[in-house]
């Protein structure tokens, strides 16, 4: 049988303040750090999920909405949206707090893939299901197929015409 977890098992926040060297000559966060922060705060979900060390298999479209500035507090959240053979999608949204004026805004937002592997560096195969309770949790689930056909296409892994899934959008 099928090990299973839920979707909230792999629920993660991860708390950073934008220090000097993080920032550009424009004092906003550099956007290379950010990335790096999203992605360990997306890849301890992943490890979270599957109890195994996990590699970054993937970056969807990051969406950049709003600058950080220094000193603001940031917050990552992330969890598994879905799980495959041996890959995990992850979402993670990001929120920037400034603290001495009380505001607070999510500023970006993301989907990763990851990749569980054993010690030999080979992928791990038939990893933890995932259970989606919510109405949000099972929407991104549902979802998650179409993303992952549409990297697979991107990547040249799958033909066009084998994303049944993804051909549902259009119709086809």
């Amino acid at each position: 049988m099928q090990a299973t977890k839920k979707a909230s098992e792999s629920y993660t926040i991860m708390t950073e303040m934008v220090l000097p060297n993080d920032t550009n000559t424009l004092n906003n966060l550099k956007g290379g750090v950010m990335l790096h922060w999203i992605d360990v705060c997306g890849a301890i979900s992943a490890q979270k999920h599957c109890n195994k060390v996990v590699v970054t298999a993937s970056v969807d479209n990051v969406s950049f909405q709003e600058p950080i500035k220094l000193g603001n507090i940031v917050t990552l959240e992330s969890k598994v949206t879905r799980a495959f053979n041996s890959s995990m999608e992850v979402h993670i949204e990001v929120f920037a707090e400034d603290i001495p004026n009380q505001t607070k805004k999510k500023t970006h937002e993301a989907f990763y893939t990851y990749v569980a592997i054993e010690a030999n560096g080979k992928p791990v195969k038939g990893i933890t299901e995932l259970i989606a309770e919510s109405e949000l949790e099972r929407n991104y689930f549902k979802t998650a197929l179409q993303r992952r056909q549409l990297r697979l296409v991107l990547a040249g892994r799958m033909k066009p015409k084998e994303a049944t899934e993804l051909m549902k959008i259009f119709g086809e």
